[in-house]
């Protein structure tokens, strides 16, 4: 959806158009919404708006201000408390505080002439990840809006917060959080929040083998909306049918895997028909930029597999983040448990999980 809205932008800025941008900058308790999510609005009060806040009468209060903020220009950060009588005539969740930002579309990225919108459409696709930062005054429960810059994956900064220290600390805290691929608000000094949102693609999937158990892996990544690739060099495993959406690579399976480009956010799984080709794709895949690798097997097939690659010469460190046996121990069996546990350890690696 992130993706979707992003494009929108780019498209109503491409032919003119006027728009509005709601955003959950701050959330307390219970919320039907997270920080982060994001709601389009256009000139055209009969368009359906784009993303949403969780619904109900706080994201319809949300669409009201965003067309007064077309009328009038500037912007707005309101809290809008989900008490029990609200929370029981819409369904909203009660109990909690959303502050949602609303503000004309044409400043909601830094940058002369949409270049930062460019960017995060760039980045939304195969280009280099960035981060908004957005910088809030707090003063109780009331936020303003203080500033925004865009940070690339490189510490550098387009824009300022008003200070140099402001600025590192912003570069500092977007590097951080960046590889978790979250949105998150975070204290900056005692009376300024800031709002990080890291802007990337989809987290891609490689899935060494094309057997049962990484069918039942594709399922399940393709549910969480990863890319998945399916790498197999069996003519009758690697039919495209047979993962439902995924694509599928056919060829030597190690050489596929160093041919492939790799983001930050980027996972390999192992789980191939044989140790010897389980080594190869091992061997290969550590020498990708693939942030997290795992190898489906025995704790046997670990050690082996871990001499060969210290006797190739690879770093011990790079050895030791090798995830095997892959996956959460749940206690499960079947292909389908072993596919949950493997994308429950991916996720908690994606979002820097610590249990």
């Amino acid at each position: 959806m992130v993706s979707s809205i992003y494009s929108r932008m780019a498209e109503l800025a491409a032919a003119g158009r006027r728009y509005a941008v709601a955003t959950v900058v701050r959330t307390q308790g219970s919320t039907p919404q997270v920080v982060g999510a994001r709601l389009l609005v256009t000139d055209n009060d009969d368009e359906r708006p784009i993303g949403t806040l969780g619904g109900g009468c706080v994201e319809a209060d949300a669409i009201l201000t965003s067309r007064e903020i077309l009328k009038t220009g500037g912007r707005l950060v309101r809290a809008h408390a989900l008490t029990e009588e609200l929370a029981w005539n819409t369904g909203l969740v009660c109990g909690g505080t959303m502050w949602i930002l609303a503000e004309p579309g044409d400043d909601a990225l830094p940058g002369v002439e949409h270049e930062g919108l460019r960017e995060c459409v760039s980045a939304m696709g195969d280009g280099p990840p960035i981060v908004v930062g957005t910088l809030f005054e707090r003063a109780g429960r009331e936020l303003q809006f203080a500033g925004r810059v865009m940070v690339n994956a490189d510490g550098r900064l387009r824009g300022t917060l008003g200070s140099a220290d402001m600025d590192a600390r912003a570069a500092a805290a977007a590097l951080e959080q960046l590889p978790h691929g979250t949105a998150r608000l975070m204290p900056i000094g005692e009376t300024h929040d800031l709002l990080i949102e890291p802007v990337a693609g989809r987290p891609r999937l490689i899935v060494a083998g094309g057997g049962h158990v990484s069918q039942a892996i594709a399922r399940q990544a393709l549910l969480l909306d990863f890319d998945v690739t399916i790498l197999e060099d069996r003519p009758e495993f690697a039919l495209p049918e047979r993962f439902g959406g995924a694509h599928v690579r056919t060829g030597h399976v190690p050489d596929v895997i160093a041919s492939l480009r790799y983001g930050w956010n980027s996972y390999i799984v192992i789980a191939t028909r044989g140790h010897k080709l389980d080594g190869e794709c091992v061997l290969a895949s550590v020498q990708t930029k693939a942030r997290y690798i795992g190898l489906l097997g025995s704790r046997r097939k670990s050690v082996l597999i871990a001499e060969m690659l210290r006797e190739a010469g690879v770093p011990q460190a790079r050895i030791d983040a090798i995830h095997t046996p892959v996956g959460l121990n749940l206690g499960g069996r079947t292909p389908a448990e072993i596919a949950l546990s493997i994308m429950a350890e991916i996720t908690r690696e994606r979002y820097g999980a610590t249990s």
